[in-house]
């Protein structure tokens, strides 16, 4: 059996091909106090908030209506349409429309049109305060004054953050609230900046966001007026492109809401933001519902260091990384503060996410509960992990439930040439449904897995050596470099494998598979059933079942040098620049279980992908932007990525790693080699290639 150190490092491909779930470069972000704030009437934050009727908020006076000149037009238009056909909420979801429905909508939107005084969103959000309803008529909102607002102005250059070797690469809550449309097509900006500047290094004590303002927006609420989420369009991109691609991409973000508390977002859709459609942070009390988003760069919704959150009716599409990112939820499960009691600090039900990289990501993504969610067509279908980013809290994952939900059909290749446009920001292995990578206290359960090539669910550890200092230098709450803080306690349990709904059988590669690290505890399969005649196909072959959950006790990990090695193979690949399906087959489209199509066959798949260009900064640089450059200016973005991760973060400790910049410079020629790496962001590239240089 593999010595713990051997294990260690085979392992280590864990934390770098899978860097989906990763955060973007952002600032140090703070998990809010869950208390409500009562310096406003009502109180904002402490609980989710409840969505505001279109006949209320008609009449009351915080209302600022938005519109087209043709907006009365095409409510009529899908007015009629939804009477005769009914309308869809999501693909799996769709609804009827009575024509009494239909008359009472176009009433109250008359009435609305009455008060419009807007014909753009973003100067009726700068209008709204506290407890302020801004409505958006139909239409189709492409934002002409923020578009043309000015990327990294110099004139906010003075907000950004700084330390004692420089610019960190990112931007604060105070260059988002001066210039909120530098980034974001329409800024939702929650809160006065505080006194003071903000902690330089961050605080390791991400509980409480220090220098908080008071409201000035909290208790917003932003609905679409439409029949359902189509009618009301907000356009970050290419709008020829409709609901899918090419995005071209003018602003990173779709809607941000930063330090809103009590935040309603409804009914309305979302796309072509360069990165985010939606983007929530340090935010308590938020509801995203009966929305659309498309084809984000890299997320379709971002939500990070929540308190009090529900996602709910939704779809996401169209996602260089993930449709639904509910990231760094607030500690309220197995590593809530003494004293509390557990609850589940975010929510995500009812919604489709299908095509795009995955569907699901979250990293260090504790106390989340998903349910009655379709996750299809997507490479991977969902993703909890703790590849954390570095300064990123939350460490290690725990205690989601993830219950009701069917991952089927995650067989979408975005590496093969121009597959629905989707420009694939990480690698990922192509064909399965879920994973947990280095999670605790997880409970996967009444899920349906089918239709998924490679595998239905994976669980495996990530040694905390990987994930915190001194191997990477940065100081990461409740991780030591001397412990082995996952995988420990999850349980898979009465799920159904390789059957549909409709009691079709369509098998996955494998249902389950674990790589049984050395000493892990607690994980445990049971109660799972297959399709009649048939048998749960896993690797290993024999799961612990723990006496059907009794006793925990009875799961040790022991190794699996099979599972172990291809995590390792992988690794190598990708910083080799050899993607040849022999030595990591993840990017490859699995062939369809008792097809008999062999993986040369598949290996026709791996072709070159194109990807659009964006500037050679730390943020936004990818392989294509690489390839552009000549070789002095290659040397000049090591350079810079060299300077984001040495950054000091604390007072004892880098950022993080860095690389001599020649090694960095073979490391990013490598993993940009294939064609279908063209959108692979650099510095997630360099960062976890950084965290395993000794």
């Amino acid at each position: 059996m593999p010595s713990r150190p051997l294990l260690a490092l085979l392992v280590l491909a864990a934390l770098v091909v899978p860097a989906s779930a990763s955060a973007h470069i952002e600032r140090a972000s703070y998990w809010p106090d869950p208390a409500p704030d009562c310096a406003v009437k009502p109180c904002a934050g402490g609980q989710v908030p409840k969505a505001r009727s279109l006949a209320a908020v008609a009449r009351a006076r915080r209302t600022y209506v938005v519109c087209r000149p043709d907006s009365l037009r095409r409510l009529r238009r899908a007015v009629r349409r939804a009477v005769k056909s009914g309308y869809d909420v999501r693909p799996t979801d769709h609804r009827s429309f009575s024509a009494r429905a239909g008359r009472r909508l176009l009433r109250v939107n008359r009435r609305l049109a009455r008060r419009c005084r807007f014909g753009a969103i973003q100067p009726a959000v700068s209008k709204a305060g506290n407890n302020s309803t801004v409505v958006v008529l139909p239409g189709l909102y492409t934002e002409p004054r923020s578009r043309a607002a000015r990327a990294d102005d110099p004139a906010c250059a003075r907000f950004r953050l700084h330390n004692d070797k420089g610019e960190s690469g990112a931007v604060g809550y105070e260059y988002q609230a001066r210039c909120p449309n530098d980034q974001n097509l329409i800024a939702v900006v929650g809160r006065a900046v505080g006194s003071g500047s903000d902690p330089q290094p961050p605080l390791e004590d991400r509980r409480g966001i220090p220098n908080l303002g008071r409201c000035l927006r909290c208790n917003l609420q932003l609905l679409g007026s439409g029949v359902s989420a189509d009618d009301v369009v907000v356009d970050a991109g290419r709008v020829a492109s409709g609901d899918k691609g090419p995005r071209e991409a003018v602003k990173d973000v779709g809607i941000r809401a930063d330090r809103v508390d009590g935040f309603v977002l409804r009914n309305l859709k979302v796309r072509h933001a360069r990165e985010h459609d939606i983007y929530v942070l340090e935010s308590d009390g938020y509801r995203l519902d009966r929305f659309k988003v498309f084809w984000g760069g890299e997320y379709g919704v971002l939500t990070f260091v929540e308190d009090h959150g529900v996602i709910s009716n939704c779809e996401a599409a169209g996602s260089g990384d993930s449709g639904l990112y509910p990231g760094a939820g607030a500690e309220t499960g197995a590593q809530r503060p003494a004293g509390t009691v557990f609850r589940y600090s975010q929510r995500v039900h009812h919604c489709d996410s299908h095509h795009n990289l995955s569907g699901y990501s979250g990293t260090d993504g504790n106390a989340t509960h998903i349910d009655h969610d379709n996750f299809y067509d997507n490479a991977l279908g969902f993703t909890t992990d703790v590849f954390t980013a570095p300064g990123h809290p939350g460490y290690p994952q725990d205690s989601d439930l993830v219950e009701y939900n069917n991952f089927y059909a995650n067989n979408l290749n975005p590496y093969a040439s121009d597959v629905d446009d989707i420009q694939p920001t990480e690698p990922l292995p192509v064909g399965s449904g879920m994973w947990i990578a280095g999670g605790n206290d997880n409970v996967v359960r009444f899920n349906r897995f089918y239709d998924n090539w490679r595998r239905g669910a994976m669980l495996f550890a990530v040694p905390d050596a990987t994930v915190c200092a001194p191997l990477i230098g940065t100081p990461v709450t409740g991780c030591s470099p001397e412990k082995l803080s996952t995988s420990y306690r999850n349980r898979f349990y009465g799920n159904i494998m390789g059957v549909a709904p409709d009691g079709a059988v369509q098998p996955n590669g494998q249902d389950f598979w674990w790589d049984a690290f050395v000493g892990d505890t607690g994980n445990c399969w049971y109660d799972n059933t297959a399709a009649p005649g048939a048998r749960i196909v896993s690797a290993p072959a024999s799961l612990p079942a723990c006496d059907g959950g009794r006793n925990p006790g009875q799961s040790l990990g022991l190794g699996d040098l099979g599972n172990e090695a291809e995590l390792a193979s992988c690794f190598g690949a990708v910083f080799n620049g050899d993607y040849n399906a022999d030595l990591c087959p993840w990017f490859v489209t699995p062939p369809r279980p008792g097809s008999g199509v062999s993986r040369a066959g598949a290996q026709r798949g791996l072709v070159a992908h194109h990807a659009t260009t964006v500037g050679p900064t730390v943020q936004a640089a990818d392989c294509r932007a690489w390839r552009a450059l000549r070789p002095a200016s290659r040397r000049a973005l090591v350079e810079q990525l060299r300077l984001f991760f040495g950054a000091r973060v604390s007072h004892d400790y880098g950022r993080g790693q860095i690389l001599p910049d020649d090694r960095a410079l073979r490391l990013v020629a490598g993993a940009c080699r294939p064609g279908y790496a063209a959108a692979f962001k650099l510095y997630k590239l360099y960062g976890r290639a950084a965290a395993f240089t000794p």
